[in-house]
């Protein structure tokens, strides 16, 4: 039965048409029925719906005939941005092929590249497929080029498909029959399963899903994870149809779920071996953890909600292993979470998800990356909140993470991209011409550039036609400083960011200027100011709220406002000398300060 097994991902750049391919496969295999047909099905978060992208892996299992043979399709559908990368290196170890997809109007894009590295270094059977060919700017012939020159293949090996007409697909599933090989003999009498994701079920707890190895499980077995060593009884074995289906039995070769019962986070994780209890064996090799790259903070609104926000990041844990978080405390904002992301899409998929999912109102910090600090003494500490950043007068050395990163865009955006890079503190190590006449450019760039948006204005100047797809690479020293903003002379740590040297000035005014644009007017004049290396470098001051307190008089003499008036400036001048000056800075005002401009 194993040689008729097909286990495979779907890999692309963003956008390139992954979701809409896998419904034309779902309808050409009736896995769903034509009147239960949606757009993006496998897409079921409302997020990923509502903004077009897949944020998670879904597996899901097909059968299809062919040659007179049923086959059974397992696709694991991935996601695309290079923020979610750790999703589809987890994908890629649970199957022996991947559809590389490519945008016959766009071309090879630089995520292309990164995960197509990921399949090669894997061992995959690649098959390159060009989508959107019904499109009237489709370029096939160009792109079949690029992708023959790119994987050294022959112009028959490419299928041609449209993910919205579904011409081709019948030809595709054809294809992953005859090529993709099947999952290897097991090895072992005992059952091995690798879990590469899990979700969390309010009734159910945490569900795994595994790719099956060795062996066989099914319902009540006794069950046990390597890595936690936790043991539980499987209270359901199934597949996944899209929806969640029971079976009798998963053997050797097959991916599907198991209900566990286990409502404790921290007990799975990904990478880590499923064995029967009183059948040990050799545990599976596993996945490296994922390391952030961007940092933030979080809050809640009100510290009354501080246990929610902890039970809502378990539960987020639970269904995103790339997650990271450790509690942390703040003078203004009281306590709460610092966390780790894979990038800035990451984060903002998170605190939307924490908002939407849980509901509850969060503060989120600027978002930084970690600083490697080696004081004097010799003492090496990692740092990632611009609080905990040395103050000036410290002697410290400071390095950061670069990255190295690769764009693909038309030649005659070559000088706008070169202009951005310079405003980013970034350079050009090598530039390469591809056989469609686009240039593959190799740049360097410290970690924390990438944070001041420049995906979208690498997009903005290309006029979208760029790309890029990048690796954190070595540690180097920094020419950083720490910017404080205070305001009503209260420094206000959760707008701390660290900056590099050259833009002190110019982020210290935008900061500035900003803050003064949306904090709301208060009782009292209101300084606002940015501090670095001790001095104030830009400051504003935001003019006290002027209330009409005579407006409900009309008519007499004018002494009567006068001392209204005169009543109203000692009323300011008494609650500024009580302490009542402190400015309440509400969550609004901290979203739109994180938020682009």
């Amino acid at each position: 039965m194993s040689l008729k097994i097909r286990n495979f991902s779907i890999i692309a750049h963003i956008d390139h048409g992954k979701s809409t391919l896998a419904d034309r496969m779902l309808e050409v295999t009736q896995t769903v029925e034509r009147r239960k047909m949606k757009e993006q099905v496998l897409d079921s978060m409302e997020l990923e719906r509502e903004r077009g992208i897949t944020i998670k892996m879904q597996p899901v299992r097909m059968h299809y005939q062919y040659q007179g043979t049923a086959y059974q399709l397992n696709l694991i559908d991935t996601p695309g941005h290079i923020d979610f990368s750790y999703e589809v290196s987890r994908a890629l170890k649970a199957v022996e092929g991947v559809l590389l997809l490519i945008d016959s109007t766009q071309g090879v894009q630089a995520q292309t590249l990164t995960t197509l590295q990921m399949a090669k270094e894997q061992g995959l059977k690649i098959i390159p497929v060009l989508t959107k060919t019904d499109m009237g700017h489709s370029r096939p012939e160009e792109v079949g080029r690029s992708v023959m020159n790119l994987l050294n293949c022959q112009s028959e090996e490419i299928l041609l498909v449209s993910g919205k007409t579904g011409a081709g697909v019948p030809a595709l599933l054809d294809a992953i029959c005859e090529r993709i090989p099947p999952p290897r003999p097991s090895s072992l009498d005992a059952y091995r399963g690798l879990v590469f994701d899990f979700q969390y079920s309010n009734h159910r707890g945490v569900i795994v899903f595994m790719r099956v190895f060795d062996g066989m499980v099914k319902k009540g077995d006794q069950l046990r994870f390597v890595a936690s060593k936790q043991t539980f009884t499987a209270l359901e074995v199934g597949i996944v149809t899209p929806a969640e289906s029971p079976v009798e039995a998963l053997v050797a070769g097959e991916i599907g779920y198991i209900v566990t019962g286990i409502k404790e986070p921290g007990i799975a994780s990904v990478g880590d071996t499923l064995l029967l209890d009183k059948k040990p064996a050799p545990a599976l090799a596993g996945y490296q953890a994922a390391k952030p790259v961007v940092w933030a903070s979080v809050f809640p609104d009100s510290q009354d909600d501080f246990t929610i926000i902890r039970q809502a990041l378990d539960r987020l844990k639970l269904s995103d292993s790339s997650l990271s978080y450790e509690e942390e405390s703040s003078g203004v904002l009281g306590r709460g979470f610092r966390c780790g992301f894979l990038g800035m899409l990451h984060l903002e998929i998170v605190t939307e998800r924490l908002r939407r999912e849980f509901a509850i109102e969060i503060i989120i910090t600027a978002p930084s990356i970690a600083y490697e600090i080696t004081y004097a003494d010799g003492r090496v500490e990692s740092i990632y909140a611009a609080s905990r950043f040395p103050e000036y007068g410290e002697k410290v050395s400071v390095k950061e993470p670069w990255l190295l990163g690769q764009i693909i865009s038309p030649p005659e955006y070559i000088g706008n991209i070169m202009n951005l890079l310079f405003e980013h503190e970034g350079s050009i190590l090598e530039t390469e011409v591809l056989p469609d006449g686009r240039n593959l450019i190799t740049i360097e760039m410290p970690l924390r550039e990438l944070m001041r948006n420049f995906f979208d204005k690498l997009k903005n100047v290309s006029s979208g036609y760029a790309s890029l797809s990048y690796e954190v690479a070595e540690l180097r020293p920094a020419s950083v400083v720490r910017l404080d903003i205070l305001v009503a002379e209260e420094l206000i740590t959760a707008f701390s960011k660290v900056v590099g040297e050259r833009r002190v000035e110019t982020e210290a005014r935008s900061m500035v200027d900003k803050l003064y644009e949306t904090l709301p007017r208060q009782q009292f004049v209101m300084k606002i100011q940015a501090k670095v290396r001790g001095k104030i470098v830009a400051s504003r001051s935001l003019s006290a709220l002027k209330k009409d307190v005579t407006g409900y008089l009309y008519g007499g003499d004018i002494t009567r406002k006068m001392k209204l008036r005169e009543k109203q400036k000692k009323g300011k001048k008494k609650a500024l000398e009580l302490g009542k000056g402190r400015v309440n800075i509400t969550q609004e005002v901290f979203m739109k300060m994180i938020k682009a401009d």
